[in-house]
């Protein structure tokens, strides 16, 4: 690999190495190119699909699959697709771009989407031979046809692995007979290519092919599934009864369907995370509204502190999930050049350029996932009554982002996923987390340095917060690993614990950083707003840190280790200068109402 390949950030290195504000891409950055797909796909909800929210609220699923056709025209369901496809051929943070701004309008439409361009299309793209993604793929991307993925089973949620559905060569060799039942299928309703995960004989892994849908072909759909949100999005149960499967429509090799599996999921984390900020963009900006027009004791509601401080808090989430998101995408579209500049296939860049960030990408899914659903929620609140009237679009956005926390993986999954990740990186040697725990717990029976540092530089404290948080990290998770070695994975709640922290320092890190380049660019006066969002960020951050790891060291040690970790947790998490809450909160929220938006 060459020179380039040794600089750029490899997945999980955040945490043992310092990123500096020049290195990180953010919103701000976004090309002409950029600007202009994202007004475009702004001006297609705008028109398309916002007007029309009470439709998708009632189960018009022709309206979805018409909005979905639409898409296809104007070229939104091929950005992903490399041009030799018929698609756009787009960056990575292009298609990150195209997912967040397609998605702020209801979740039927963005799940449809998602569920097309995600799993539907992209595995036969980067797994596909040539010949599968010459005969599918151009249809795919222009919406001719629309694609769904067929891997959940009544027994096989979580454990994916474990599903019943088997596929049976025939005598003569030339195709598999597919017999099971699928569930949850999103698209199943309009699709017309499903991806389909079986077992051959008693392989221990599962297998993937290309399947058809033809009713005369063995296949059978349940009725609509209803669900608590997403409800114009078609869900249903799919049989296959000896489906005949020609065998040169297998997708990749025998028994690899379960890493097809994985691979399209953290692609789909990191998408899902971008589908969760224009939800939460829009819900603020009609929360403000409301809040403004709403007059009670003789002045709007917008007045009242306790409104500001929810719509502040809304706001920096939002802000941060920004700020995190398009870091990862652009670190996994630098991967992925590098790649395709070092003679790789654009599959071969592509999925290992994901994969080599997997960790970021379920830090992403977990926290803008949890973050949408409490927006949507004081979006509620602030609305007061008329928040749980279906004349408002508040309760609706509560219900669609429900799913969030559920699909590519439940959050609990992908916690675990994520520390998991790291270790084993630690343990392979692409990230050295070996070393740096070793200084920790060499610096908890040092001395404490008693100098006062400065900090008048701005953000300089913050960051060496954001440094200490992930000494915290590397103590907590670092004595877990010594403690239980390989059996760490049996103490899910300690991994739950060690994996919030970690979520945090990601998300933290990068709100800091974009707002410090931000500073750089704009000075400081400029963007007094965000640096406030920042702030409030990592003062929660912290607490989060403080909390989870006094649970977790709780949990694994006593009598003189645990006072002694405990009390470099509280040197870990101490602030020489707390931050005004209030006043940040305060300066947040005037930006906002002055706006009578999200501005940021």
């Amino acid at each position: 690999m060459d020179t380039l390949e040794k600089q750029l950030a490899r997945g999980g290195q955040f945490l043992v190495k310092e990123t500096s504000s020049e290195d990180v891409f953010t919103p701000e950055d976004f090309s002409e190119e950029q600007q202009m797909m994202r007004d475009s796909v702004k001006e297609f909800i705008d028109r398309e699909i916002w007007p029309n929210k009470d439709r998708f609220e009632k189960k018009d699923y022709a309206l979805t699959e018409e909005s979905m056709r639409k898409a296809g025209e104007l070229g939104f369901l091929g950005v992903a697709v490399p041009e030799e496809y018929g698609g756009l051929g787009m960056g990575f943070v292009s298609t990150m771009l195209v997912c967040d701004y397609i998605s702020g309008a209801t979740g039927s439409f963005s799940t449809a989407f998602g569920a097309h361009t995600g799993i539907g299309t992209m595995p036969i793209t980067l797994y596909g031979t040539e010949e599968q993604k010459l005969k599918y793929v151009p249809k795919l991307a222009s919406g001719e046809w629309f694609g769904a993925y067929c891997l959940t089973e009544p027994g096989a949620g979580s454990d994916a692995n474990s599903g019943k559905t088997k596929a049976v060569l025939s005598e003569d060799g030339t195709h598999y007979k597919i017999t099971g039942q699928k569930m949850w299928i999103s698209n199943a309703g309009f699709c017309s290519v499903f991806i389909v995960f079986a077992r051959i004989a008693d392989d221990k892994n599962i297998t993937g092919f290309i399947v058809e849908n033809d009713p005369a072909n063995g296949i059978s759909l349940g009725e609509e599934e209803h669900k608590l949100g997403i409800r114009a999005s078609s869900t249903r149960q799919v049989f296959f009864n000896d489906t005949k499967v020609p065998v040169e429509n297998m997708l990749s090799e025998r028994g690899n369907g379960f890493k097809i599996a994985m691979n399209a999921l953290n692609v789909g984390r990191i998408k899902l995370a971008a589908a969760c900020l224009d939800a939460q963009r829009r819900t603020i900006a009609n929360s403000v509204k409301y809040a403004t027009e709403r007059v009670q004791f003789n002045t709007p509601i917008a007045n009242f502190g306790a409104i500001r401080a929810k719509l502040a808090e809304m706001a920096a989430n939002c802000y941060a999930g920004e700020s995190a998101a398009y870091r990862a995408a652009k670190n996994i579209e630098d991967r992925i050049n590098t790649r395709v500049a070092n003679g790789d296939s654009h599959q071969d860049a592509e999925l290992k350029g994901v994969e080599e960030f997997a960790i970021e990408c379920s830090i992403l899914k977990v926290a803008v996932s949890e973050d949408i659903q409490n927006c949507a929620d004081e979006g509620i609140q602030i609305f007061g009554g008329m928040g749980f009237s279906e004349d408002t679009p508040m309760e609706s956005a509560w219900r669609d982002a429900r799913i969030a926390r559920i699909y590519e993986g439940t959050n609990e999954i992908n916690r675990m996923l994520s520390v998991g990740m790291l270790v084993k990186k630690a343990m392979k040697g692409h990230v050295d987390l070996l070393g740096p725990a070793m200084k920790v717990a060499e610096e908890l029976v040092g001395i404490p340095s008693f100098d006062t540092p400065d900090y008048s530089e701005l953000f300089a404290e913050e960051k060496e917060l954001i440094g200490k948080l992930k000494k915290a990290f590397l103590m907590v998770a670092g004595s877990a690993v010594k403690k239980y070695g390989p059996a760490l994975d049996e103490h899910q709640q300690l991994l739950m614990a060690a994996s919030d922290i970690l979520i945090e320092i990601y998300m933290a890190e990068s709100v800091v950083l974009r707002t410090e380049k931000l500073a750089k660019s704009k000075g400081a006066d400029a963007v007094k707003e965000q640096i406030a969002m920042a702030q409030l960020y990592l003062y929660h951050a912290v607490d989060l840190v403080n909390t989870k790891g006094k649970e977790g060291i709780a949990s694994f040690s006593e009598g003189d280790e645990q006072r002694m970790m405990l009390m470099g947790l509280r040197r870990f998490t101490k602030y020489n200068n707390m931050p005004n809450v209030v006043a940040l909160r305060e300066t947040i929220a005037a930006k906002i109402i002055a706006e009578n938006n999200y501005p940021f």
